[in-house]
């Protein structure tokens, strides 16, 4: 990992099996899709329709998957910081539960 890879990611847990026209439901919906929802938050910055979210910071170690690892919150994770794509990924020391699907949301810099 090189300075310039970001230190801290949020990565959120949504189910994948959503349809992308379905609103939301709840107090609080903005009638976004959970795909639509996850990526930036119902709010524009939030969690949004994440089941499961979790800041994982640099961990200093390169993962299995050759991309820097990141831990925090019961998660480990491998992130392509060009891509910020998740490469493995690790929940409370399980693979991820079929139907759910890892997604990194932007984060404000820290102060």
């Amino acid at each position: 990992m090189t300075m310039s890879d970001p230190q801290s990611y949020e990565i959120l847990i949504v189910p994948e099996f959503a349809d992308d026209k379905a609103p939301a439901t709840g107090e609080g919906a903005t009638g976004a899709s959970v795909r639509g929802a996850a990526s930036t938050g119902s709010d524009g910055g939030g969690p949004g329709a994440a089941i499961r979210s979790a800041v994982v910071t640099a961990t200093g170690e390169t993962g299995e998957t050759g991309y820097p690892r990141y831990a925090g919150d019961g998660m480990v994770a491998d992130i392509d910081p060009r891509t910020k794509a998740v490469e493995g990924l690790l929940v409370d020391g399980s693979e991820l539960a079929y139907g759910l699907s890892a997604r990194v949301a932007e984060r404000a810099a820290e102060a």
